[in-house]
């Protein structure tokens, strides 16, 4: 309730005639409405704060669809705070943050912007559009009927995908989720959110971002990195053109690399390099595989049998999507073996130690630093002189 006022008092204090004050209050009482229907699981109250068909014939019926498509999420939470509104008439734009929270999985709410149309009619105001503000992603129920499966460690959702094959991603996350739990430990909470679209589009859809930069990317995890401990957002979002054609071993692979990124994100910060994230999630993916070490990183072995051993680890730029693909595969290669190494050597309780003590830095400068002298005892240029002579043993 208190979240609602303060938007609301933002909005009356900008010198808004007393009409438009009215207005907004309406717009905010209609939105709620509408939200409630969504938490109690009511179409009918849902469809009510569509237009009438006198007012828009195509109103209630979008709006049913809508609702339809959302009614297989298992939702906590959902509420709207208004941040704007913009009225012209009996026609009004309201800009506004939807939150919402998956039952048992978020715990926090996800929040992300909406632009929401409404027409007034017989004295009362109605949405007739809720879309995703500006260039914001778009959510999964918009891309059509959501089908939701359970696993015992994972929830998975998916548009355009019939029901068996969403258990098979879900029995990969029933996997991965106990590996993870070794390998990192018991402080997160061992569940994922497996969201698998129709496309590659639709994968970027919910991404928000361009298909072409994600071609050939099987997944990815988003998520809001820090120490917070919350981390409400994960979600793991499968590229189904690309990971389709993975055999069984691929398959799990990435669900195990992107459940890790999972776990791992409340020690994730700001601070931590690319090579440390993405190299430790393919550690956890990889780890007892029994697969060599020249069939995981097949790229940086011609690189160096052919003399190129890198100079450094990789920076962040060169995991960078829609690029070299070879550069690519060599900078998550070469993050490997660098956690493989730490791993070897220092063992691998040290290796979670060291992950958790560079992402409690605040900023990247000293963070890595910090983390080699007190975690491994050890400086970046003699780290980097064992990771290169590590390369030339495992790989020449």
């Amino acid at each position: 309730m208190l979240a609602g006022l303060t938007g609301l008092a933002g909005l009356v204090g900008c010198g808004g005639s007393a009409g438009t004050d009215a207005a907004s209050a309406e717009v905010r009482q209609v939105l709620d409405r509408r939200a409630a229907a969504v938490r109690d699981g009511s179409e009918k109250a849902f469809v009510a704060t569509a237009p009438p068909g006198s007012v828009a014939a195509a109103g209630r019926a979008a709006a049913r669809t809508g609702f339809r498509n959302l009614r297989a999420v298992p939702l906590t939470d959902w509420s709207y705070r208004v941040t704007g509104f913009h009225r012209s008439g009996d026609r009004a734009t309201a800009d506004a943050e939807l939150r919402y929270r998956i039952d048992g999985y978020d715990r926090a709410p996800v929040v992300t912007p909406r632009t929401l149309s409404l027409v007034r009619a017989g004295g009362r105001w109605y949405v007739s559009a809720d879309r995703p503000a500006g260039d914001a992603s778009r959510q999964l129920w918009e891309q059509g009927p959501v089908v939701a499966v359970r696993g015992e460690h994972s929830l998975v959702l998916g548009v355009g995908q019939s029901r068996g094959t969403l258990r098979g991603y879900a029995g990969l996350a029933d996997r991965a989720v106990p590996a993870v739990r070794e390998a990192w430990g018991e402080k997160w909470p061992g569940r994922v959110v497996v969201l698998v679209p129709e496309s590659l589009e639709g994968m970027a859809e919910l991404l928000g971002a361009p298909a072409s930069g994600y071609r050939g990317i099987a997944a990815v995890t988003t998520g809001e990195v820090g120490s917070s401990g919350k981390a409400p957002a994960d979600r793991i979002i499968v590229n189904p053109d690309a990971y389709g054609v993975l055999g069984s071993f691929g398959r799990q692979v990435v669900l195990t690399h992107e459940t890790t990124h999972v776990a791992t994100r409340s020690s994730t910060s700001a601070a931590t390099p690319l090579w440390l994230s993405e190299g430790y999630a393919d550690w956890v993916g990889y780890l007892g595989s029994g697969r060599t070490v020249a069939q995981v990183a097949p790229e940086l072995t011609r690189a160096v049998l052919d003399g190129r051993v890198p100079d450094a680890l990789p920076k962040d730029g060169d995991f960078g999507f829609g690029g070299d693909a070879g550069k690519l595969a060599r900078a998550y290669e070469s993050g490997w073996l660098a956690c493989r190494m730490i791993a070897e050597r220092w063992g691998e309780v040290r290796l979670g130690e060291f992950y958790r003590a560079v992402g409690a830095h605040e900023k990247r400068a000293g963070a890595v630093e910090a983390g080699l002298r007190e975690i491994l005892d050890t400086s970046p240029e003699d780290f980097t002189a064992l990771w290169r002579t590590y390369l030339r043993d495992r790989l020449g």
